[in-house]
């Protein structure tokens, strides 16, 4: 397990590479790759497992019975998914994991919350610490895509999803993590109409694109 790179991760952050050994012994630490489209959690499942993504991403989606489906967030490399279910007892997860590319993943077996208080090693409170910060950031997260679905144009919704990427990047140049349907499935439009607004948008000089990469004008 290269130790290295989970120091850097805001999970392991602070921690000596002996205390990340002793947290992935007590966690049954287990990796897995999985293929793109590759389901990695159901909903409806309990799960005593978070996800660490240490190679490639994830999708956390909401896919309901009627075939529709809305992309909630985008797991990149170093970051987490299901640690709120994996922290809760008995709490069905309500969406699907899907890797968006092929993918790698540590999953900790953390159990309910009780048992992690429960832990008298050194490193247990810094561990919970680093899980508090990153339900902050989620949480945080959570609250702007409510911001980018809020306006009732498409044109709106585009807007405020890029101007949040914008500011996140510090440039007016940048990546997003989503292709087209995927955009479309975060901003909850058909991805046809997205298409055609995005056409408009560049040519009233709002915007230059080609695929991912995005230049707000």
């Amino acid at each position: 397990m290269d130790t290295a790179f989970l120091r850097k991760s805001k999970l392991f952050r602070g921690m000596t590479e002996e205390e990340i050994l002793s947290a992935l012994a007590c966690f049954h630490a287990q990796e897995k790759r999985c293929k793109k489209g590759q389901a990695l959690l159901h909903a409806g499942d309990l799960t005593e497992k978070l996800g660490l993504v240490l190679e490639g991403s994830v999708t956390v989606e909401s896919n309901d019975a009627w075939g529709n489906r809305t992309i909630l967030s985008h797991v990149g490399k170093g970051q987490l998914f299901a640690e709120t279910y994996a922290l809760l007892d008995n709490e069905p997860l309500l969406v699907d994991v899907i890797a968006n590319e092929d993918c790698r993943i540590l999953f900790l077996r953390v159990g309910g919350a009780r048992s992690l208080t429960a832990l008298s090693t050194p490193w247990a409170s810094r561990f919970l610490a680093n899980m508090l910060t990153i339900s902050a950031l989620k949480n945080l997260h959570l609250s702007g895509r409510s911001f980018h679905t809020a306006p009732k144009t498409i044109r709106g919704r585009v807007m405020a999803y890029l101007n949040t990427v914008s500011l996140q990047a510090r440039s007016r140049e940048f990546e997003i993590p989503f292709d087209r349907q995927q955009m479309a499935d975060y901003l909850n439009v058909e991805r046809t109409a997205l298409s055609k607004e995005l056409g408009r948008m560049q040519e009233d000089g709002l915007i230059r694109t080609r695929k991912k990469h995005f230049v707000i004008c």
